[in-house]
């Protein structure tokens, strides 16, 4: 049975308003069935719609540093991970000097992963951010001392 056919079937049971019809052509052999219930109206919502309870909701800013000292930041979105594997010492750790393209932390993404070096010499003061921890686009992972 052709395509064509079956499309007419369709179009059969949509006018007689069928729920279930079955052919036999040759040895081919079709059953078309309707499931559910056909939707009454749509209504639609503007998407700037005010909300209509009685709760408002704040957005929260992004948490910031306690001091806005130079970081270094995250390349890509992605985990966070302060050593190459469990249980294996971290790159480096807080108070540590570093010197420029030293591997400070390493951003798993996709199965890959992608180290994060130094893009000077200096000391690491803080780990913003927790070993495992999912990370945003340009969010700071390391602060400078």
């Amino acid at each position: 049975m052709e395509l064509s056919r079956l499309k007419e079937l369709i179009d059969l049971m949509d006018r007689n308003q069928l729920e279930e019809l079955e052919v036999e052509d040759g040895d081919f052999k079709v059953r078309l069935r309707k499931r559910g219930e056909k939707v009454r109206e749509v209504v639609p919502v503007p998407a700037s719609a005010p909300a209509t309870g009685g709760v408002a909701i704040e957005a929260t800013p992004a948490p910031v540093p306690e001091d806005s000292g130079e970081v270094v930041s995250s390349p890509m979105v992605g985990t966070f991970y302060r050593s190459s594997s469990p249980g294996t010492d971290p790159f480096v750790d807080e108070g540590d000097k570093v010197e420029e393209g030293q591997v400070l932390c390493i951003i798993e993404a996709m199965k890959v992963m992608n180290e994060v070096k130094s893009d000077r010499a200096g000391t690491i003061e803080k780990f913003l951010v927790e070993d495992g921890a999912a990370v945003e686009f340009n969010q700071p992972l390391v602060r400078w001392a």
